[in-house]
């Protein structure tokens, strides 16, 4: 059975060894590779990576995540570039992000058959490989800084995350699936005035959460689709946890399933643009394609008299990235009407930490319920 994961091969002690290249992220197979260890300092990695060496960690393990903290110190001490408008001021930011994603992302781990770490006080991240990754019958090499990503999915999924619009119940995401952490989305769902309690299409479900509010506030059957076959086994792990599996169809498909509904609610990804990872999927939709399938496809799958629910951040125009103007023509050209809506502020902490070069933007930040119907 063929592997969709490279080989990569380097020179260690005087002889060829490989070993197969591992990234869910995307991040792409190393090209050069260089033996790294207890000596190695944070300046000599950030210079080694900086030249386009990937390093394979054969020391302490703890060492290696202390290397990966004092390397990321380096890119954060940097002073930002000044920006004459927060549309150049978040494009420095993603350069810089990106940059600092690809030499962070270049320090290595082994990890043996059956997600074991062959170094000296290394976690037991078995479980957690399995989540993310499946089974591993050979051993394979990936990011530590991925690795980490793992682990912290992990925890998520397994603590989850407390909804207060589910009188306080867990979410639990898994990886690669966006945590509901932002809950003001949450409430405009829970606080909207619903046009029929008999069904509703959720689109884009994710982990599943607007589809359990929609139960939870006594919609009798939601049918919810996604894309992602991950998506779909956290909806549906969590409606089960839940005891909604049996008000909620699950459909991978993209956008709509077939037919009409009273209530159809979307909440896309709120920027614009090209994700630089399969992470960043949930956030950056290329060329706003989710947000204009939705509004195209509305009026078509909306029962008479039915209302269309977008939930969108309003980041987008403070950022320059798209106006209010924009997505007002999207809606009148899908043939749909503004039939109200409800906003509210942001709670995050980012919004209030003067420190981010984005601050100005969040600190003005809205999220809106639109309350939108056919023409």
């Amino acid at each position: 059975m063929q592997t969709p994961y490279p080989t990569l091969r380097w020179l260690e002690s005087g002889a060829e060894s490989s070993m197969r290249w591992r990234s869910e992220s995307g991040f792409p197979a190393p090209q050069k590779i260089v033996i790294g260890d207890d000596r190695m300092t944070a300046d000599a990695a950030v210079r080694l990576a900086s030249e386009g060496s990937s390093i394979l960690w054969r020391g302490d393990y703890h060492n290696a995540r202390q290397l990966l903290q004092a390397m990321t110190r380096r890119f954060d001490r940097k002073p930002r570039k000044p920006a004459a408008t927060l549309r150049d001021a978040f494009n420095l930011h993603r350069q810089a992000q990106s940059q600092k994603a690809r030499i962070l992302g270049m320090l290595l781990i082994p990890v043996d058959a059956g997600h074991v770490i062959p170094l000296r006080r290394a976690p037991v991240v078995r479980d957690a490989c399995i989540e993310a990754y499946g089974p591993a019958d050979e051993a394979y090499v990936l990011s530590l800084r991925e690795l980490l990503g793992v682990i912290g999915a992990h925890e998520w999924r397994r603590n989850g995350v407390p909804i207060s619009a589910l009188d306080g119940d867990r979410i639990h995401p898994h990886y690669a699936v966006f945590s509901p952490v932002r809950g003001e989305y949450l409430e405009l769902l829970a606080q909207a005035p619903l046009p029929s309690a008999q069904l509703a299409f959720d689109i884009g479900t994710g982990t599943g959460v607007l589809a359990a509010i929609l139960v939870r506030r006594g919609v009798k059957k939601v049918i919810a689709t996604d894309m992602q076959p991950r998506a779909l086994v956290c909806a549906q792990e969590n409606l089960e946890r839940l005891g909604m599996s049996q008000q909620v169809d699950l459909l991978q498909t993209d956008l709509y399933p077939p037919g009409r509904a009273p209530l159809i609610v979307c909440n896309p990804p709120w920027l614009p643009g090209r994700p630089s990872s399969v992470l960043e999927q949930a956030v950056y939709d290329p060329d706003s394609r989710m947000l204009k399938g939705f509004l195209d496809g509305l009026s078509g799958h909306l029962a008479p008299g039915g209302e269309g629910w977008l939930i969108l951040s309003d980041f987008a125009e403070h950022l320059g990235l798209r106006s209010r103007q924009d997505l007002l023509d999207m809606i009148r050209h899908a043939g749909l009407e503004v039939l109200g809506r409800n906003d509210i502020r942001p709670k995050h902490p980012k919004s209030n930490d003067a420190s981010d070069p984005l601050h100005m933007a969040r600190r003005q930040e809205v999220t809106s319920l639109w309350r939108l119907g056919s023409k």
